[in-house]
């Protein structure tokens, strides 16, 4: 494996939100999603073509931001679209949910500005959900649009780095981190001390109340280590070192989740109370989270049939639970007694259910014709063996499984 140094990191996303800024100013742009997918990078290439009639600033360092901060680049961005007349200007706050009690802020002054007819366009970039968690869906209630960018996708890393599909599987898809894949240990401290860390230090323990630091640092790593499996919050806990409640899990779990590293699919049900309810399949959103920490070799992996299984299934997972994070699909798993199938993905009343497999088909799939059984409506596929191909698997749209 040669270095990446990489390719165009544009994005589908660059081209939507170009769009909406070009429209007369309606409402607010909120770019969010997880930590180093690229958000900044999105937003300035949109940015470019405003020249210097856009102002950008980042409140990174949050013990040295408050509303004051906010305040002046506001004004920044005023005299900007002032200057620039019925042209107006645009003004992006980076990981402005840093700031205390920033939506307030942000309210006024857009309000102020939606009196006045003032032409700035604001964009807001932050983790999601997050970031909505803080102040979105309260004090700015009709005000925004969200534009979430989730995890690349395997085509993406493709096109941008020259990535195969194995080393997709392997590496995941961080961008920052393509260019170290020649050099494994060096990608794997990037991973831990850049992305895990920072994501757990900055994005979660400082923007939520979090009783036990250790137990969600724990629980992060067991769900790394067994994305792909179904895990009850008792058997977890029974895992764990440090002492806590399946609330406590649950609730952190949803931490992680919103920071784009770790979820927990629910069991596929009619009843909403029994899937709330339900034992969560762990999957990590990102295949890079899992391989940087196992102390495994990329040539290790691919030698061990049994890892190189629970990756693919993982890959595969993370691609869907990722379309399902950017609101294009519902996606949970199945499972009746010892029937099982890994995924079900609905848009709107239409059913898919899909079955991993990482060898050769050479055994039947109960719980595949169970559900179908129950479900005759359902699309029912399998992913690799002699079903569709892996590769082709990863490029196709989510919402493309409910209407093939």
């Amino acid at each position: 494996m040669s270095n990446r140094t990489g390719g165009d990191y544009s994005r589908s996303q660059v081209g939507t939100l170009t769009e909406r800024l070009v429209e007369p100013r309606r409402f607010m742009q909120v770019v969010a999603g997880p930590r180093q997918v690229g958000k900044t990078t999105l937003v300035r290439q949109a940015l470019t073509a405003w020249g210097e009639r856009a102002h950008y600033a980042s409140a990174d360092e949050p013990t040295l931001r408050d509303r004051t901060w906010i305040a002046a680049q506001w004004e920044t961005g005023r005299r900007l679209a002032r200057e620039a007349g019925k042209a107006g200007a645009v003004l992006a706050l980076d990981e402005v949910q840093k700031v205390p009690g920033w939506s307030e802020t942000v309210k006024r002054l857009w309000d102020e500005d939606t009196a006045s007819r003032l032409p700035l366009r604001v964009v807001l970039l932050g983790s999601a959900p997050l970031l909505i968690r803080h102040g979105l869906s309260e004090s700015l209630a009709g005000r925004f649009e969200l534009l979430f960018v989730p995890h690349w996708a395997y085509a993406e890393m493709r096109a941008a780095f020259g990535f195969t599909l194995d080393e997709y599987v392997f590496f995941g898809s961080y961008p920052g981190a393509a260019s170290l894949v020649g050099d494994p240990e060096r990608w794997a401290r990037y991973i831990k001390d850049s992305l895990i860390e920072i994501t757990v230090a900055r994005d979660v323990l400082l923007l939520t109340r979090v009783d036990k630091p250790a137990l969600l640092r724990q629980l992060f790593e067991l769900g790394c280590r067994t994305s792909g499996q179904i895990l009850s919050y008792t058997k977890m806990l029974g895992q764990l070192q440090d002492a806590g409640n399946t609330t406590t899990l649950a609730h952190y779990l949803d931490l992680l989740s919103g920071a784009g590293m770790l979820t927990g699919l629910p069991k596929y049900t009619d009843s909403a109370v029994r899937q709330r309810g339900s034992s969560p399949k762990l999957q990590v959103l990102n295949n890079a989270l899992m391989t940087a920490q196992s102390g495994l070799s990329f040539e290790e992996a691919k030698r061990d049939t049994a890892t190189w299984g629970r990756l693919t299934e993982s890959a595969f997972g993370a691609h869907l639970a990722n379309a399902a994070a950017a609101g294009e699909c519902r996606l949970s798993y199945w499972r009746e007694r010892s029937r099982e199938v890994d995924f079900v993905v609905q848009v709107g009343r239409r059913v898919a259910v899909i079955e991993v497999k990482s060898g050769r088909w050479r055994e039947a799939m109960p719980g595949l014709a169970a559900f179908i059984q129950a479900k005759p409506s359902a699309r029912p596929f399998v992913v690799g063996a002699d079903g569709i191909p892996l590769e082709q698997a990863l490029t196709l749209p989510v919402k493309e499984w409910i209407s093939v």
